[in-house]
Protein backbone atom coordinates (compact mmCIF):
# COMPACT_ATOMS: atom_id res chain seq x y z
CA UNK A 1 0.00 0.00 0.00
CA UNK A 2 1.45 3.35 -0.99
CA UNK A 3 1.87 6.17 1.49
CA UNK A 4 -0.65 8.25 -0.51
CA UNK A 5 -3.29 5.49 -0.31
CA UNK A 6 -2.63 5.00 3.41
CA UNK A 7 -2.93 8.74 4.00
CA UNK A 8 -6.14 8.94 1.95
CA UNK A 9 -7.68 6.04 3.92
CA UNK A 10 -6.63 7.58 7.22
CA UNK A 11 -8.20 10.90 6.25
CA UNK A 12 -11.42 9.13 5.16
CA UNK A 13 -11.55 7.25 8.47
CA UNK A 14 -10.99 10.49 10.39
CA UNK A 15 -13.74 12.21 8.40
CA UNK A 16 -16.17 9.35 9.17
CA UNK A 17 -15.24 9.49 12.84
CA UNK A 18 -15.76 13.26 12.86
CA UNK A 19 -19.16 12.87 11.18
CA UNK A 20 -20.17 10.20 13.71
CA UNK A 21 -18.97 12.45 16.52
CA UNK A 22 -21.01 15.41 15.21
CA UNK A 23 -24.09 13.15 15.02
CA UNK A 24 -23.44 11.87 18.54
CA UNK A 25 -23.09 15.48 19.70
CA UNK A 26 -26.38 16.60 18.15
CA UNK A 27 -29.49 16.54 20.31
CA UNK A 28 -32.42 15.85 17.98
CA UNK A 29 -35.68 17.37 19.19
CA UNK A 30 -39.27 17.23 17.98
CA UNK A 31 -42.77 17.86 19.31
CA UNK A 32 -46.31 16.70 18.67
CA UNK A 33 -47.78 19.03 16.01
CA UNK A 34 -50.47 20.57 18.21
CA UNK A 35 -50.31 23.67 16.01
CA UNK A 36 -49.04 24.44 12.48
CA UNK A 37 -45.38 23.61 11.73
CA UNK A 38 -44.47 27.31 11.37
CA UNK A 39 -45.84 27.95 14.87
CA UNK A 40 -43.93 24.97 16.29
CA UNK A 41 -40.68 26.30 14.80
CA UNK A 42 -41.39 29.79 16.19
CA UNK A 43 -42.15 28.36 19.64
CA UNK A 44 -39.33 25.87 20.01
CA UNK A 45 -36.35 27.33 18.11
CA UNK A 46 -35.43 29.75 20.95
CA UNK A 47 -35.59 26.80 23.38
CA UNK A 48 -33.28 24.80 21.09
CA UNK A 49 -30.80 27.72 21.08
CA UNK A 50 -30.96 27.88 24.90
CA UNK A 51 -30.34 24.13 25.19
CA UNK A 52 -27.32 24.41 22.85
CA UNK A 53 -25.72 26.90 25.25
CA UNK A 54 -26.60 24.91 28.37
CA UNK A 55 -25.55 21.50 27.03
CA UNK A 56 -22.59 22.59 24.90
CA UNK A 57 -23.83 20.63 21.89
CA UNK A 58 -25.75 21.18 18.66
CA UNK A 59 -29.53 21.01 19.04
CA UNK A 60 -31.63 20.29 15.98
CA UNK A 61 -35.39 20.95 16.07
CA UNK A 62 -37.43 19.21 13.36
CA UNK A 63 -41.26 19.30 13.20
CA UNK A 64 -43.14 16.08 12.34
CA UNK A 65 -46.31 15.66 10.29
CA UNK A 66 -48.65 14.13 12.88
CA UNK A 67 -48.92 12.84 16.45
CA UNK A 68 -48.11 9.17 15.67
CA UNK A 69 -44.91 10.31 13.87
CA UNK A 70 -43.68 11.93 17.10
CA UNK A 71 -44.35 8.68 18.97
CA UNK A 72 -42.49 6.55 16.40
CA UNK A 73 -39.56 8.99 16.23
CA UNK A 74 -38.70 8.54 19.93
CA UNK A 75 -39.58 4.83 20.11
CA UNK A 76 -37.20 4.18 17.19
CA UNK A 77 -34.59 6.63 18.56
CA UNK A 78 -34.71 8.86 15.46
CA UNK A 79 -34.89 11.77 17.91
CA UNK A 80 -33.60 12.20 21.47
CA UNK A 81 -36.09 14.55 23.12
CA UNK A 82 -39.82 14.96 22.42
CA UNK A 83 -42.52 17.29 23.69
CA UNK A 84 -45.44 14.89 24.15
CA UNK A 85 -49.02 15.31 25.23
CA UNK A 86 -49.86 13.00 28.13
CA UNK A 87 -51.60 10.51 25.82
CA UNK A 88 -48.79 10.40 23.23
CA UNK A 89 -46.36 9.83 26.12
CA UNK A 90 -48.50 6.86 27.23
CA UNK A 91 -48.66 5.53 23.65
CA UNK A 92 -44.87 5.83 23.21
CA UNK A 93 -44.22 4.15 26.54
CA UNK A 94 -46.46 1.20 25.64
CA UNK A 95 -44.99 0.96 22.10
CA UNK A 96 -41.45 0.88 23.50
CA UNK A 97 -42.13 -1.67 26.23
CA UNK A 98 -41.82 0.88 29.04
CA UNK A 99 -38.69 2.62 27.77
CA UNK A 100 -39.90 6.24 27.63
CA UNK A 101 -38.96 8.50 30.55
CA UNK A 102 -40.78 11.79 31.24
CA UNK A 103 -38.28 14.30 32.62
CA UNK A 104 -39.99 17.69 32.87
CA UNK A 105 -43.39 19.31 32.52
CA UNK A 106 -44.75 22.82 32.80
CA UNK A 107 -46.21 23.77 36.16
CA UNK A 108 -49.49 24.19 34.22
CA UNK A 109 -49.43 20.50 33.24
CA UNK A 110 -50.15 19.30 36.78
CA UNK A 111 -53.73 20.62 36.54
CA UNK A 112 -54.34 20.90 32.81
CA UNK A 113 -57.81 21.47 31.36
CA UNK A 114 -59.68 21.25 28.08
CA UNK A 115 -62.42 23.59 26.91
CA UNK A 116 -65.49 22.98 24.77
CA UNK A 117 -66.37 25.88 22.49
CA UNK A 118 -69.38 26.79 20.30
CA UNK A 119 -70.88 29.79 18.59
CA UNK A 120 -72.56 31.94 21.24
CA UNK A 121 -75.83 31.95 19.29
CA UNK A 122 -75.83 28.16 18.78
CA UNK A 123 -78.00 27.38 21.79
CA UNK A 124 -75.27 25.07 23.15
CA UNK A 125 -74.83 25.91 26.83
CA UNK A 126 -73.73 22.55 28.32
CA UNK A 127 -72.48 19.09 27.29
CA UNK A 128 -76.03 17.68 26.94
CA UNK A 129 -76.84 20.38 24.36
CA UNK A 130 -74.27 18.80 22.02
CA UNK A 131 -76.61 15.89 21.36
CA UNK A 132 -77.38 15.60 17.64
CA UNK A 133 -74.72 18.21 16.78
CA UNK A 134 -71.59 18.09 14.62
CA UNK A 135 -68.55 18.06 16.90
CA UNK A 136 -64.80 18.31 16.29
CA UNK A 137 -61.92 16.97 18.33
CA UNK A 138 -58.25 17.69 17.54
CA UNK A 139 -55.92 14.83 16.66
CA UNK A 140 -57.17 11.38 17.65
CA UNK A 141 -53.93 11.06 19.69
CA UNK A 142 -54.39 14.39 21.46
CA UNK A 143 -54.80 14.36 25.24
CA UNK A 144 -56.50 17.75 25.62
CA UNK A 145 -58.15 17.72 22.20
CA UNK A 146 -59.62 14.21 22.26
CA UNK A 147 -58.83 11.69 25.03
CA UNK A 148 -59.81 13.76 28.07
CA UNK A 149 -62.79 15.57 26.46
CA UNK A 150 -64.08 12.13 25.35
CA UNK A 151 -63.46 10.74 28.84
CA UNK A 152 -65.46 13.56 30.48
CA UNK A 153 -68.26 13.16 27.90
CA UNK A 154 -68.48 9.44 28.71
CA UNK A 155 -68.60 10.27 32.44
CA UNK A 156 -71.50 12.66 31.67
CA UNK A 157 -73.35 9.76 30.01
CA UNK A 158 -72.72 10.86 26.43
CA UNK A 159 -71.36 8.54 23.75
CA UNK A 160 -69.87 10.62 20.88
CA UNK A 161 -70.43 7.88 18.26
CA UNK A 162 -74.11 7.49 19.20
CA UNK A 163 -75.05 10.96 20.39
CA UNK A 164 -73.38 13.28 17.87
CA UNK A 165 -74.60 13.75 14.30
CA UNK A 166 -70.97 13.74 13.09
CA UNK A 167 -67.48 13.57 14.59
CA UNK A 168 -64.57 15.35 12.91
CA UNK A 169 -60.86 15.31 13.78
CA UNK A 170 -59.14 18.59 12.89
CA UNK A 171 -55.57 17.37 13.57
CA UNK A 172 -54.51 20.46 15.57
CA UNK A 173 -55.95 22.89 18.12
CA UNK A 174 -55.76 25.97 15.88
CA UNK A 175 -57.65 24.06 13.17
CA UNK A 176 -60.26 23.07 15.78
CA UNK A 177 -60.99 26.72 16.57
CA UNK A 178 -61.23 27.51 12.84
CA UNK A 179 -63.75 24.68 12.32
CA UNK A 180 -66.16 26.27 14.83
CA UNK A 181 -65.56 29.85 13.65
CA UNK A 182 -66.26 28.82 10.03
CA UNK A 183 -69.36 26.82 10.98
CA UNK A 184 -67.98 23.47 9.75
CA UNK A 185 -68.97 22.05 13.13
CA UNK A 186 -71.29 23.16 15.92
CA UNK A 187 -68.96 22.55 18.86
CA UNK A 188 -65.40 21.41 19.55
CA UNK A 189 -62.92 20.51 22.28
CA UNK A 190 -59.35 21.77 22.63
CA UNK A 191 -56.37 22.67 24.82
CA UNK A 192 -57.22 25.53 27.22
CA UNK A 193 -53.82 27.22 26.77
CA UNK A 194 -54.19 27.40 22.97
CA UNK A 195 -57.68 28.85 23.43
CA UNK A 196 -56.35 31.49 25.86
CA UNK A 197 -53.52 32.32 23.48
CA UNK A 198 -55.96 32.89 20.59
CA UNK A 199 -58.20 35.05 22.78
CA UNK A 200 -55.20 37.00 24.14
CA UNK A 201 -53.94 37.67 20.60
CA UNK A 202 -57.44 38.72 19.40
CA UNK A 203 -57.48 35.86 16.88
CA UNK A 204 -60.98 34.87 17.91
CA UNK A 205 -64.01 37.02 18.76
CA UNK A 206 -65.47 35.70 22.04
CA UNK A 207 -68.73 37.51 21.29
CA UNK A 208 -69.16 35.06 18.37
CA UNK A 209 -67.42 31.89 19.66
CA UNK A 210 -66.74 31.13 23.31
CA UNK A 211 -66.26 28.43 25.94
CA UNK A 212 -69.38 26.73 27.31
CA UNK A 213 -67.66 23.99 29.36
CA UNK A 214 -64.25 23.63 31.04
CA UNK A 215 -63.15 20.18 32.20
CA UNK A 216 -61.72 19.25 35.60
CA UNK A 217 -57.90 19.17 35.80
CA UNK A 218 -55.57 16.33 34.79
CA UNK A 219 -51.84 15.76 34.14
CA UNK A 220 -50.75 16.54 30.60
CA UNK A 221 -47.71 17.46 28.47
CA UNK A 222 -44.09 16.56 29.20
CA UNK A 223 -40.61 16.40 27.73
CA UNK A 224 -39.66 12.73 27.31
CA UNK A 225 -36.46 10.84 26.43
CA UNK A 226 -35.67 7.21 25.63
CA UNK A 227 -34.36 5.08 28.51
CA UNK A 228 -31.28 4.26 26.39
CA UNK A 229 -30.07 7.85 26.69
CA UNK A 230 -27.13 7.99 29.16
CA UNK A 231 -28.42 9.03 32.60
CA UNK A 232 -25.89 11.89 32.84
CA UNK A 233 -27.17 13.45 29.62
CA UNK A 234 -30.78 12.98 30.68
CA UNK A 235 -30.07 14.80 33.95
CA UNK A 236 -28.31 17.66 32.14
CA UNK A 237 -31.31 18.18 29.85
CA UNK A 238 -33.71 18.02 32.79
CA UNK A 239 -31.62 20.55 34.76
CA UNK A 240 -31.52 22.90 31.74
CA UNK A 241 -35.32 22.79 31.34
CA UNK A 242 -36.04 23.20 35.05
CA UNK A 243 -33.38 25.95 35.18
CA UNK A 244 -35.30 28.24 32.80
CA UNK A 245 -35.69 31.37 34.90
CA UNK A 246 -38.63 33.76 34.42
CA UNK A 247 -36.52 36.52 36.02
CA UNK A 248 -34.10 36.42 33.05
CA UNK A 249 -35.76 38.26 30.10
CA UNK A 250 -34.43 35.93 27.37
CA UNK A 251 -35.55 32.86 29.34
CA UNK A 252 -38.89 34.45 30.26
CA UNK A 253 -39.55 34.82 26.51
CA UNK A 254 -38.84 31.08 25.98
CA UNK A 255 -41.25 30.19 28.78
CA UNK A 256 -43.89 32.53 27.32
CA UNK A 257 -43.53 30.92 23.87
CA UNK A 258 -43.95 27.51 25.53
CA UNK A 259 -47.03 28.82 27.41
CA UNK A 260 -45.27 28.00 30.68
CA UNK A 261 -44.66 29.83 33.96
CA UNK A 262 -41.78 27.41 34.59
CA UNK A 263 -40.74 23.79 34.09
CA UNK A 264 -40.78 21.31 36.98
CA UNK A 265 -39.73 17.68 37.38
CA UNK A 266 -42.26 14.98 36.52
CA UNK A 267 -42.46 11.20 36.94
CA UNK A 268 -44.05 8.21 35.16
CA UNK A 269 -46.75 7.76 37.86
CA UNK A 270 -48.29 11.11 36.85
CA UNK A 271 -49.50 9.57 33.57
CA UNK A 272 -51.12 6.39 34.94
CA UNK A 273 -54.47 8.19 35.22
CA UNK A 274 -54.34 9.09 31.51
CA UNK A 275 -53.56 5.49 30.59
CA UNK A 276 -56.58 4.35 32.63
CA UNK A 277 -58.77 7.01 30.97
CA UNK A 278 -57.58 5.91 27.51
CA UNK A 279 -58.38 2.26 28.29
CA UNK A 280 -61.84 3.08 29.64
CA UNK A 281 -62.55 5.25 26.57
CA UNK A 282 -61.49 2.36 24.30
CA UNK A 283 -58.53 4.28 22.85
CA UNK A 284 -55.87 1.74 23.95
Amino acid sequence: MTLTTLLRRSLTALALLAAASVHAQTLRVTTIPEEAATEQIRKFTPLATYLEKQLGMKVEFTPVSDYPAAVEALVNKKVDLVWFGGFTHVQANLRSGGKIIPIAQREEDTKFQSVFIAKTDSGIKNLADMKGKQVSFGSQSSTSGHLMPRSFLLQAGMNPEKDFARIAYSGAHDATIASVVSGKVDAAALDITVWRKFVGENKVDTKAVDVFYTTPGYFNYNWSVHADMPAAQREKIKAALIGLNPAVPEQAEILKLNRATRYIETKPENYKGLEAAARSAGLL
